[in-house]
């Protein structure tokens, strides 16, 4: 998990490095017809405040669903509709970038926080991160499991400042876990909770440890769930329940398979919203290609499924399944996958 940050951390502070040299050569050609240097007025510029990858992405079946990566940072408060999150930013820290599409084994990193330009002298940098639970290369069922595997697996570079242990925050149940790296001088602070069976983190990293303590303590403004617990958090009440591995066979009335125009060997993990008579109601893809979301979306919208019931009633659910091959996991088998 730690690795996963820290690579985070690198791809945004290498594309940073890498900006000023890249804008000093294109300066010197400026193409004609678009592009942040083009000559053409009416040319439509590329985004600044976001890291531009080009493949596979993102994407959801409709626009009006609230999606994990769809979290926004306004007037200091950076809001999630998915998670029900609400965190208000530390005074003068602000958002630099946009964070990297979701992983094909479901890692998002939500939102970076760091302190403003006027506020250089305090170091440290604030990931809200979130790890989808169905499609985790990690051997845990919850977040509890997740956050105590990675201690487990912590590397010999790290020590381990505080072990795993159970805190409220905002009135709500987290798992903290701190480590540190000698070599480095940086220390990191973790808290995770559970939502709609999403591990949501919170991974705050600093020389400073008074600083990391005071970023904790404001955590008790920030809003959640009810549902939020680092063994619970599978939904329910206003949002669907999650309920993993409930695409199989048995659970299945009609199927029409995907038609793809070409193969690609990238796993499609798919989150997918089920209504109380079993019809796919909304599609969310975490990472394809464009061609890759409309073969499956149509097929998808023809799935029938049985209906999920809940304490005798038929109910809204969310479940999972990946297309095209699934990523191997070094401890366990990979998740059943629908091929190409």
């Amino acid at each position: 998990m730690h690795t996963a940050v820290l690579r985070s951390l690198g791809r945004l502070t290498l594309s940073a490095l890498l900006l000023a040299p890249a804008q000093t050569a294109l300066s010197r050609r400026a193409p004609q017809d678009g592009g942040d240097f083009s000559q053409n007025p009416q040319a439509r510029p590329l985004p600044t405040d976001a890291i531009m990858v080009k493949g596979a992405w993102a994407s959801a079946s409709d626009s009006v669903t609230p999606l994990p990566e769809g979290g926004s940072v306004a007037d200091n408060v950076y809001t999630n509709k998915y998670f029900a999150l609400t965190y208000v930013l530390p005074p003068s820290w602000t958002q630099k970038y946009y964070g990297p599409p979701p992983s094909d084994s479901g890692y998002y990193v939500l939102v970076q926080i760091r302190p403003g330009d006027a506020n250089k002298v305090t170091g440290g940098t604030i990931l809200i991160v979130a790890q989808d639970l169905f499609f985790t290369l990690v051997p845990a069922a919850n977040t509890l499991e997740f956050i105590n595997h990675a201690e487990e697996k912590l590397q010999a570079d790290y020590k381990v400042e505080r072990a795993l242990t159970p805190v409220v925050i905002a009135n709500h149940s987290f798992v903290r876990f701190d480590y540190f790296s000698p070599v480095a001088e940086l220390h990191w602070y973790l808290l995770a909770t559970q939502i709609r069976c999403h591990m949501v983190q919170f991974v705050f990293t600093s020389r400073d440890t008074k600083l990391l303590e005071s970023l904790i303590q404001d955590m008790n403004q920030m809003k959640l769930p009810a549902e939020a617990s680092p063994i619970l958090g599978i939904g329910g009440g206003d949002v669907p329940i999650c309920i993993k591995d409930y695409v199989r066979s048995e659970n299945i009335i009609e199927r029409v398979d995907p038609v793809f125009t070409e193969r690609k060997f990238n796993p499609i993990p798919v989150r997918i919203i089920i209504d109380k008579d079993g019809k796919v109601k909304h599609i969310h893809f975490l990472s394809a290609f464009p061609d890759q979301a409309k073969s499956i979306t149509d097929a998808l919208l023809q799935w029938r499924f049985k209906p999920y019931v809940r304490e005798g009633y038929p109910t809204e659910f969310e479940t999972g399944i990946i297309f095209g091959y699934a990523p191997k996991a070094a401890e366990e088998p990979s998740p059943s996958a629908v091929s190409e």
